[in-house]
């Protein structure tokens, strides 16, 4: 069964998190933002890109942020609720599986990507979105080869 997709993205500034997720409907969840260590240049300055960890971020709020053209990503959680649900912070796998969570995106060093979801056609998405962009070392998570035992970038 699949769990997910990883994969390896350059570590640079860029539009990363936008590409990555364009197979998603941003607008149409409401997300938990770990809100860890992500930053955007404004100006020549880096700002943080998140001020804070979220329980309940409005997609369309989420669908602005990921606009900006300059990012640097090093440690992000991400998680998508449907908009009527509680948004919790899942912390483990089996934690996913009993909630409300349809996504959850964890990038770890800059470049290390691992991507977990609940519907099939999603993953498959995603899966030829990071094959189309280039990104390396793309792969289906598994039952059989996922070693992960939390699911947070700490």
């Amino acid at each position: 069964m699949n769990r997910g997709i990883s994969f390896e993205i350059p570590n640079e500034y860029g539009s990363a998190l936008k590409r990555m997720l364009a197979p998603l409907p941003i607008a149409a969840y409401n997300w938990y933002v770990g809100g860890e260590e992500c930053y955007r240049l404004v100006d020549k300055e880096l700002e943080p890109l998140f001020a804070r960890e979220y329980d309940g971020m409005d997609g369309s709020k989420l669908q602005q942020i990921i606009e900006y053209p300059k990012v640097y990503l090093i440690f992000l959680t991400l998680q998508a609720f449907p908009v009527h649900s509680e948004v919790i912070a899942i912390r483990t796998y089996e934690e996913f599986l009993d909630s409300d969570c349809r996504f959850l995106l964890l990038i770890i060093d800059s470049v290390y990507v691992a991507m977990y979801g609940k519907d099939d056609t999603m993953l498959a998405a995603l899966y030829h979105n990071a094959m189309n962009h280039g990104y390396e070392n793309v792969q289906y998570i598994t039952d059989d080869n996922d070693c992960r035992t939390k699911l947070s970038v700490w």
